[in-house]
């Protein structure tokens, strides 16, 4: 097996968190991400960007971490103990865009490499990531555009990849206390090792680089469209369902903390406004009450 060459894979993520910023920034026609550098005292660092109050984007941030240590983290090692007592190396770009405006979805991305290194043994590494679609008031088209872009970006690894990853979005952004799933999904891996370093590295770069094909047409597309104020209000009723996955159930958030990381960059995917309401039943017909339907494991192809 080829031996995983972890200054590719920054050099890589470094570029792409520049790409995917000048292209929401454009996007966007106003904001623009301010960076906040930062340090890890345990070992390692990153730069946070966000943006705040664009035209377009309401707060969204696209972050570029490189962590270390000499112990695995609790997350990292529960479902895989015989790491206890290697040292690591964690790095990704993660970004999560809350828009302004309700026509357009919230969308989040992630890729992120993971190596494991003790003396005298082989590194154990692995890939991960994926990007997913939470829409509020969905479209179809937005929805099929998507998964299109997804699947395009799948094919030249094997037929089922796109099927299996997408399974597995469906399945990972899954509310069980809401039986409801967060959004219309796209994909999502884990622990990806099986190929070669630069096939699954090949692959994780295709996901990272298809996040702007996937998501620019839609904000496009969607930007200029007039919303009503009850309208926003629902989108910061739903917005509350992205708070509580993000803070019961995701891996990258309790990693995050449980690793010492700098707090104020992993909260950044919270959005900057959200509203909970007592058992909130949207009007029978209404296009609120259609997002339901949305909000479960579909095929969009």
């Amino acid at each position: 097996m080829t031996s995983p060459n972890k200054a590719a894979v920054k050099a890589f993520l470094l570029t792409l968190q520049d790409n995917i910023c000048q292209a929401l920034t454009t996007a966007d026609g106003s904001g623009e991400f301010i960076e906040d550098s930062w340090l890890r005292e345990q070992g390692g660092g990153g730069r946070t960007r966000v943006m705040r109050h664009g035209t377009v984007i309401e707060q969204g941030g696209v972050n570029f971490s490189h962590v270390f240590g000499d112990e695995m983290p609790a997350s990292a090692t529960a479902h895989r103990p015989e790491l206890a007592g290697r040292s690591f190396e964690a790095m990704g770009v993660s970004l999560v865009i809350h828009p302004h405006n309700p026509h357009i979805p919230t969308s989040h991305a992630n890729v992120r490499f993971f190596i494991a290194e003790k003396e005298g043994e082989a590194p154990v590494w692995w890939f991960g990531g994926g990007f997913d679609l939470t829409p509020f008031y969905p479209r179809d088209e937005d929805c099929r555009h998507w998964h299109q872009v997804a699947h395009d970006l799948c094919q030249p690894f094997g037929e089922q990849v796109y099927p299996e990853y997408k399974t597995w979005c469906d399945n990972y952004f899954f509310l069980k206390h809401r039986n409801e799933t967060r959004g219309v999904g796209g994909l999502f891996f884990d622990d990806l090792n099986q190929w070669p370093f630069e096939q699954c590295f090949a692959f994780m770069q295709a996901v990272g680089e298809g996040y702007i094909d996937a998501y620019l047409p839609i904000i496009t597309a969607r930007k200029d469209e007039e919303f009503t104020e009850l309208q926003r209000e629902f989108q910061l009723y739903r917005r509350g369902r992205y708070v509580e996955f993000n803070l019961v159930y995701d891996r990258g958030t309790l990693f995050g903390l449980q690793t010492g990381g700098r707090t104020e960059s992993i909260l950044m995917s919270m959005p900057p406004l959200a509203r909970w309401e007592y058992n909130l039943q949207p009007a029978p017909g209404s296009t609120e009450a259609a997002l339901a339907q949305y909000l479960m494991p579909r095929e969009w192809l």
